[in-house]
């Protein structure tokens, strides 16, 4: 008697711990964004709506030449606009300012923090694809340049995420590496970018685990394609949408759930010519998004 109810007690201590690892397993969910570029010159009164509509819980505001809503929101006023995202029950979450320059971000950051945004996006600087000690020399160099720029978007509490793009200082797995172990700013992180890693697609999940929860504040979904450089018919062009094209995201899902990922995700492509609407009309852009976002969640349905 006494060996059947330890048996018993041990049976139900291992079904309590397997419907405890099931439901974290479960729990494990994205946050994303919503890009105002794939709305082109779209305006603000139009997108905006889309965003719940989407699944997103904010969104990124682009300006020229990928959008024109960082300009409008210029034209109309920071308050007019703040009125704006409360009238569609939404919220400002990024800003994308690579025309700003990683370097001269500091003049966006009042304006982000007045809208509850939380992130900067944008591109880094110094020599292009640099590898190896070269790579070395120059995170090194531009995490030092970036310093004062980090501490302001801290004082703002803000978060700066520099995008792995090509013919910049941060672009091969070598440089994203030398971040990962040379950056120690609570306010600088990475936008992560697969599809400028589709010559190492089978780094980016350890690249991932490398940076670490800490230093991804940010990840696009987006494939490389060939629609992003020439026109080319649209159903190629929306290759570089997730579960379009041949990348397979479950690596990457998995990746992101090892490190416990709690940034956000956009998912993203970029329209030939750029600043044009990905499709004709908001609705049909966000029904392609909202097929993307369920072959995200099929792909967390198979990690673990």
């Amino acid at each position: 008697m006494k060996r059947r109810k330890a048996l018993q007690t041990l049976v139900a201590a291992s079904a309590a711990c397997m419907t405890e690892s099931r439901a974290k397993a479960d729990a494990f969910s994205i946050d994303y964004v919503l890009a105002s570029a794939l709305y082109g010159d779209m305006n603000l009164k139009t997108i905006l709506p889309e965003v719940t509509r989407s699944g997103a819980i904010g969104l990124d505001v682009w300006g020229k030449p990928h959008g024109t809503q960082r300009e409008e929101i210029d034209a109309m006023g920071i308050e007019a606009f703040a009125d704006l995202l409360a009238k569609h029950e939404t919220r400002l979450t990024v800003s994308t300012r690579y025309p700003l320059g990683c370097f001269g971000l500091q003049p966006e950051m009042p304006a982000l923090k007045r809208l509850g945004g939380k992130i900067l996006v944008c591109g880094s600087s110094g020599p292009k694809d640099p590898s190896g000690t070269e790579a070395k020399r120059a995170v090194k160099d531009f995490l030092e340049r970036m310093q004062v720029h980090a501490d302001a978007a801290a004082e703002h509490g803000l978060v700066i995420a520099i995008e792995n793009h090509a013919n910049q200082a941060l672009f091969h797995p070598d440089s994203l590496l030398y971040f990962a172990e040379f950056n120690k700013h609570p306010a600088l992180g990475i936008a992560f970018a697969p599809h400028h890693l589709h010559g190492f697609v089978d780094q980016i999940p350890p690249l991932i685990r490398a940076l670490g929860r800490k230093q991804l504040p940010f990840i696009y979904f987006q494939e490389h394609g060939i629609g992003s450089q020439k026109t080319v018919a649209k159903n190629m062009e929306l290759e570089q949408l997730p579960g379009r094209g041949s990348l397979d995201y479950t690596p990457i899902l998995q990746a992101l759930r090892d490190i416990a990922f709690s940034g956000v995700a956009e998912i993203f492509m970029h329209p030939t010519p750029r600043g044009t609407p990905v499709l004709d009309s908001a609705e049909a852009i966000t029904s392609t998004i909202n097929d993307s976002r369920k072959y995200i969640s099929k792909c967390i349905s198979r990690t673990h």
